[in-house]
């Protein structure tokens, strides 16, 4: 299956960015970034041929206000699903970024983010509870869901056939390829990016950075 990626990056305060992908079928979203800046998401999607109605599914890659701040608005802009891992529905039922969460750069954001305007989103329940190995195959994109908690709970990458990865806040690349610093769970942090040490992963694509090589990320001993 033939697909394009379109990478839209949301600003307010720090980057990330949202993933376009465009399908035989129609056409995916992986994270929605800041409401902040939905105005421009809605120009970057419709200048890359999607406009209202034409978005098929909504993959989230976990919880956190910066990739969830328009997820509620575009599922009904577009009559979208939604589908995210159950282990974050917490977050995301109640609004709440900090919802189940625990660790310490998890308690220090929990009284910084809130002055910054970055705790709170509009909140939704996902259509679809997504699992380790789902198959995303009906949306005309050959890939699989991992599951890859130690950021969040629920954190979630997608692994296309061809080896690309959208790893979500696992791994970033603002300075040099490395796993994240906003840990929930060192223990499963660390289990998952040994997980996907051994995927067969070509091109890394973060939530928040540029696209790298995973060999680049490998020879960094991260």
């Amino acid at each position: 299956m033939s697909v394009e990626i379109v990478t839209i990056t949301q600003k307010y305060l720090t980057e990330v960015n949202c993933y376009l992908i465009r399908t035989p079928t129609g056409y995916i979203l992986i994270d929605t970034g800041f409401s902040k800046n939905r105005s421009n998401l809605d120009r970057e999607l419709e200048n890359a041929g999607c406009g209202p109605g034409d978005l098929r599914l909504i993959i989230i890659t976990h919880g956190h206000i910066d990739h969830n701040g328009n997820t509620a608005y575009l599922r009904d802009r577009h009559d979208a699903k939604v589908a995210m891992h159950s282990g974050d529905s917490a977050m995301t039922e109640s609004g709440d970024m900090f919802a189940g969460l625990k660790g310490l750069t998890i308690s220090i954001a929990r009284v910084l983010l809130p002055l910054l305007g970055m705790s709170r989103y509009d909140s939704f329940r996902p259509d679809i509870a997504l699992k380790d190995g789902h198959d995303l195959s009906d949306y005309g994109f050959d890939a699989r869901v991992v599951h890859v908690p130690g950021h969040s709970k629920g954190s979630v990458a997608i692994l296309t056939a061809g080896g690309d990865l959208f790893c979500g806040d696992l791994l970033g690349n603002t300075g040099k390829p490395e796993k994240t610093t906003i840990v929930d769970d060192q223990a499963e942090l660390d289990a998952s990016v040994e997980r996907l040490r051994a995927l067969e992963t070509r091109t890394v694509y973060p939530g928040h950075g540029r696209p790298f090589r995973m060999v680049q990320f490998v020879e960094n001993k991260q």
